[in-house]
């Protein structure tokens, strides 16, 4: 690997046909609180995507912002502060300018401001070239919402976003997200998605402790992501692009588990940043759509499934006391 601008950078090619699809990871870490440190940032990672030949630049959740933390007034002050709409005089005279040439879209998340006061939307967009990025039929609003986001932002409910691009079909998740398997149901099944762009702040550290069977964990949700995203990508034959936050929090110390990288429909991981440094991966000529017609050549899951299941409606379910 090479270092570019402080950024290592792992780059790879997943074939030579260049009218496929390439991509690039940010595994950055934000920083709390310092939005400008962080815009910099982005703008440097997203300046070396641009003339590395990428098409889609992918960044994590809060990337902008970086992270909650438990000091509710002095968090609240700096989220206000640093919510998306206000940082649009950026994003339209640093981050679209870099686009064209193949560079297409450059995915970031931020907050924006809800119904409710002192009240946020956790909103994934893709800048592009159009000056409408942030309206509402072409976000993604986080939908399921753990521990402390519950206190400062309200969930999407619904909300799904496919990009229909030259490349194939991007559904989008956001973190938590990910564990859901109705949505991801409905993005592979339904909206038949070729790859789920999943953007995380997943973090690393969570006990788990089984004394009898002599086997510990304290790093239970980094565990996690890794178990995951390759068993969500096979049983759902669906390409998954993802983008972590790694290093620790600014305020609370509390460490996320990077790992970003490329699952293919089989759930082989293609390539995975590190879970502790920054880098920046780029995969070049990734053939979504021909990957997934090969992996369904030997089963096709969403067609066996729709063969078969039908929605349960008011139909009950019997259990046998066996006690």
């Amino acid at each position: 690997m090479e270092t570019v601008d402080e950024f290592l950078i792992a780059e790879r090619s997943y074939s030579d046909n260049e009218s496929m699809l390439s991509v690039g990871l940010a595994n950055i870490h934000a920083e709390v609180p310092d939005l400008e440190a962080n815009k910099d940032k982005i703008l440097r990672a997203a300046s070396i995507f641009a003339d590395r030949g990428v098409n889609v630049a992918v960044f994590p959740e809060f990337s902008l912002s970086g992270y909650f933390w438990d000091e509710h007034e002095d968090c609240l002050a700096y989220m206000k502060e640093a919510v998306t709409e206000n940082q649009a005089d950026w994003i339209e005279s640093e981050l679209q300018p870099l686009l064209g040439n193949g560079f297409e879209a450059i995915l970031l998340n931020g907050l924006t401001a809800a119904e409710g006061k002192d009240r946020f939307l956790n909103r994934t967009f893709a800048v592009g070239r159009d000056p409408d990025y942030l309206a509402d039929e072409n976000t993604y609003d986080k939908v399921f919402l753990p521990g402390i986001e519950k206190d400062y932002t309200d969930s999407g409910r619904d909300d799904r976003l496919v990009l229909q691009t030259r490349h194939g079909r991007l559904g989008f998740t956001t973190c938590y997200d990910y564990l859901f398997s109705e949505l991801l149901r409905e993005y592979s099944m339904v909206e038949e998605v070729d790859a789920i762009v999943q953007i995380a702040s997943w973090r690393a550290a969570g006990n788990r402790d089984y004394p009898g069977m002599n086997l510990r964990t304290d790093r239970y949700y980094g565990d996690l992501w890794d178990y995951v995203l390759p068993a969500a990508s096979a049983t759902n034959q669906v390409w998954t692009i993802a983008c972590n936050a790694v290093g620790d929090h600014g305020v609370t110390g509390a460490p996320f588990w990077g790992g970003s990288g490329i699952w293919a429909p089989s759930g082989a991981c293609l390539i995975q940043a590190s879970h502790v440094r920054e880098e920046l991966v780029i995969v070049h000529n990734v053939d979504l759509k021909g990957a997934q017609e090969s992996e369904k050549d030997d089963f096709d899951y969403a067609f066996d499934f729709k063969q078969i299941y039908r929605p349960l409606g008011d139909s009950g379910t019997f259990v046998r006391d066996l006690s």
